[in-house]
């Protein structure tokens, strides 16, 4: 019985491994997205279909031709300006620019060793997962470092190492929407956001801001460190039971000069602290707002947390690195800088094709339709609430088995879901963390996730049998433990109609 459900679940996987792989790229599937908009835009406008403008009472809206003569003009003379105005591509390039100095210094995985290897032996997993959670601060790197060191851990420890690293890879990858700081993924999701919401309301998307899931991924650390810890020490590690493989790691605490560079490092991030503040606590200053009701939230700060960020990256891995002996002179960071700009390449393509679609969508006026007419069919049926975000939740978290990259669902996503959800009295803050809950719960059982086969091959050094399959089975448990427990959080929150970050409600026009 055992070995028929075995073969059902195995066959299982590989059915989503080949749907998933017979998918296109997501560059072609940009492209075929924006090519698709332009032909709907020709057959919906040649029927005149109309709405009321949601934000506008009295405007009606309807759909553009962008294959007529003016929207051919428009789709040549623009093709440029959509690429170089589409909001995410700055963000996340200069963002990558001062994490790039701070990985490249090896500051990043000082910090994570350093962390994990202080943290008490009974407190051992709660450390891990809370690292791994914290390590999408600094985008990918965690998925590198920490899997394999909660393996080396585990198995020193005594325990399995299969369970150190499944429990690393679920606080890196199913943790990934969550942290006690703002990063990259706050901005590259935050942009597309805001562009969505400017479909429905132009005015409430310029007060919007990327750090607008804030206070609720604070909290969400400490729910998914715990809930990733009970999963891996009552569930995980029990089935996987005692390991009797003679794979062994030496495990490498810090040297004396990389404990003074973290200290040195650590210093600086304390200054730069120091000087952001002055810029914004005192009256008069550059980034502080002069709204005197929201002089925070409206202000010039709010929209500079992205070289913010940047710059809290480069200067401790600047002085790192000079501390350590990894940057000796300013070609060494400029190497730095351009090693992580070319590991970019790809998202640079993708940024071409994703911002003609997005730009097509927009300008062809059918987000505000489809926003309209989604809105009034869901009305229709009378799913609204609670139920409509788990539906909501439910197919995001669908589609991320079959298409890896946050950034790209979240493109495709967010110009339909956005306007409906407004509609609907739902804010885009709301909708945005609801994708990333789906998103990030996961994430640990797509077969296309980007490092997935990094994961398999670490976990062959400890069961030379493990696969796809396998490691599924073994990351399960987190999956929907994440996906119940964050949901109901986010559930409570709604409840309790607390803000999810500065300035951004739960709900939209009240």
């Amino acid at each position: 019985m055992e070995t028929r459900k075995a073969s059902f679940f195995q066959g299982f996987l590989n059915r989503i491994e080949k749907v998933g792989n017979k998918l296109p790229h997501p560059v072609t599937l940009f492209a075929g997205l924006a090519v698709l908009a332009l032909i709907l835009s020709s057959i919906i406008s040649y029927f005149g279909v109309t709405v009321e403008h949601p934000g506008k009472p009295g405007e009606m809206i309807q759909v553009k031709n962008l294959l007529n003569g003016e929207g051919i003009h428009y789709i040549i003379t623009n093709m440029t300006k959509n690429f170089i105005e589409f909001a995410p591509l700055g963000v996340v390039l200069l963002t990558m620019l001062g994490i790039g100095v701070a990985e490249g210094s090896g500051l990043i995985s000082a910090v994570l060793r350093g962390f994990v290897m202080s943290v008490p032996k009974r407190l051992i997993t709660l450390g891990l997962v809370f690292a791994g959670v914290m390590s999408s601060v600094a985008s990918d790197a965690g998925y590198v470092v920490l899997p394999p060191l909660g393996a080396v851990i585990f198995a020193a420890l005594g325990r399995h190492p299969l369970a150190g690293l499944a429990a690393a890879f679920a606080g890196v990858s199913g943790g990934f929407s969550a942290n006690l700081f703002l990063s990259g993924t706050d901005a590259m999701l935050g942009e597309f956001t805001i562009t969505a919401a400017a479909i429905i309301d132009p005015e409430y998307a310029k007060l919007m801001n990327v750090g607008m899931n804030y206070y609720f991924i604070i909290i969400s650390v400490f729910v998914l460190t715990f809930v990733g810890a009970f999963v891996t020490e009552k569930i995980v590690e029990p089935r996987l039971g005692e390991y009797k493989g003679d794979y062994r790691e030496k495990i490498e605490g810090l040297t004396k000069i990389e404990k003074k560079g973290l200290l040195f490092a650590g210093l600086s991030i304390l200054v730069s602290a120091v000087l952001v503040s002055l810029l914004v606590i005192f009256p008069g200053a550059p980034l502080r707002g002069v709204e005197n009701e929201m002089p925070i939230i409206r202000s010039p700060f709010m929209q500079s947390l992205v070289p913010i960020i940047a710059f809290l990256f480069f200067v401790p891995g600047l002085v790192y690195g000079k501390v350590t002996k990894s940057i000796k002179n300013d070609k060494d960071v400029a190497g730095m800088m351009s090693a992580t700009m070319s590991s970019m390449g790809m998202f640079i393509v993708l940024a071409f094709t994703a911002s003609q679609f997005v730009a097509f969508f927009v300008e062809s006026n059918m987000g505000l339709v489809l926003g309209v007419y989604g809105a009034q069919f869901l009305q229709s049926i009378h799913l609204t609430g609670i139920p409509l975000l788990l539906v909501f939740i439910l197919i995001a978290a669908f589609i991320n088995l079959f298409i890896g990259s946050a950034s790209a669902k979240w493109a495709m996503m967010a110009p339909v879901f956005v306007p409906i959800m407004m509609r609907l009295g739902y804010s885009p803050e709301l909708t945005q963390m609801a994708y990333r809950i789906a998103d990030s719960s996961t994430n640990i059982i797509s077969p296309l996730m980007t490092y997935f086969a990094l994961i398999i091959a670490s976990a062959q050094k400890y069961d030379k049998n493990m696969g796809i399959g396998t490691l599924i089975s073994v990351m399960f448990p987190y999956s929907i433990f994440f996906l119940i427990v964050w949901t109901i959080t986010l559930i409570a929150w709604m409840t309790l109609g607390i803000d999810l970050g500065p300035g951004s409600p739960i709900y939209y026009g009240n």
